[in-house]
């Protein structure tokens, strides 16, 4: 007996997954309601390059936080680096001082968890924070380790051939798109 997922399962799986994310604004009220539960008056908030960083930024400028949020990228920590290589997405940006800071890290999609493992990473380089939380717009399956989000908008389920990915048009209105891994 075949464990291979049927045409009329895979479809329904995408349909379930392209409806949970239909409406790009309502998750991020979600999530701005979700981040806004995490919060302590000291905390900060960083957003990973490029779709948390865009997320980061509307969170903290919405819940009128002090200062500006954070940036991290995850290049130089990657374990897929040498295949990769150095990313040209902005660079780290942390204007304040990560010892002893409570910090929320914002992602639009957590997928294998690789990419958080490498921002904490970059993150303990410039310091050691008080606690880390993590906050996504989208979780979908396939963890690859051990990482967890402390609040998702949403949940979605996805064949390892599609895609799901945060969008931005010029006037910073958000989508998201699931499409075929290319």
């Amino acid at each position: 007996m075949s464990s291979a997922a049927s045409p009329l399962d895979a479809a329904a799986t995408l349909a379930a997954a392209a409806d949970a994310v239909r409406d790009a604004q309502a998750l991020y009220g979600r999530l701005l309601q979700g981040v806004s539960a995490l919060c302590r008056p000291d905390t900060r908030l960083v957003g990973i390059t490029t779709g948390g960083a865009w997320l980061a930024g509307q969170l903290h400028a919405d819940l009128k936080m002090p200062g500006d949020a954070g940036v991290l990228s995850s290049a130089l920590h990657r374990d897929d680096f040498a295949q990769r290589g150095l990313s040209a997405r902005a660079p780290t940006k942390l204007d304040f001082d990560v010892n002893g800071a409570h910090i929320i890290v914002i992602d639009d999609v957590l997928y294998t968890g690789r990419t958080i493992r490498a921002v904490v990473n970059e993150l303990f380089d410039f310091g050691r924070p008080a606690d880390v939380k993590l906050a996504v717009l989208i979780e979908r399956n396939g963890r690859q380790l051990p990482i967890e989000a402390n609040f998702a908008a949403t949940h979605v389920q996805l064949p390892a051939s599609h895609t799901v990915a945060l969008r931005r048009d010029d006037s910073g209105r958000l989508s998201v798109v699931i499409e075929e891994r290319r």
